[in-house]
């Protein structure tokens, strides 16, 4: 998992990369580096959590991060870069990544009942 929210970071490096260099395309270009490479740094931190509680809650601030990347993709792509595959790949990997968080957060909950 964590190779693969690198590989998703490096493909928003590059999509940040091809934005335009005035005063709107660099804002979106910050803020989706600042979203996109977050999910790999979240779930490094899930990894090396204090309790079960401490994982999920990691894992949901990266579900945060990659919600507000969809949006700000869908935007550039709508805006910038319509034409562009690697906008479109990105964007298929990021609901594929919120998926996969969802499930291990889904999964911790229920190794999390204890029962009586």
């Amino acid at each position: 998992m964590q190779n693969r929210l690198i590989e998703f970071s490096i493909s928003i490096i590059e999509v940040s990369e091809k934005l335009p260099k005035n005063y709107v395309g660099q804002h979106f270009s910050k803020q989706l580096i600042r979203s996109g490479t977050s999910p790999a740094f979240q779930q490094a931190e899930a990894q090396s959590a204090e309790s079960n509680k401490d994982f999920i809650h990691k894992l949901k601030i990266g579900i945060k991060e990659l919600r507000e990347t969809k949006v700000n993709l869908e935007i550039i792509n709508r805006k910038f870069l319509p034409s562009e595959v690697k906008v479109q790949n990105t964007l298929k990997e990021c609901d594929e990544l919120v998926a996969i968080f969802y499930s291990s957060i889904r999964t911790a909950k229920t190794n999390s009942i204890k029962p009586k």
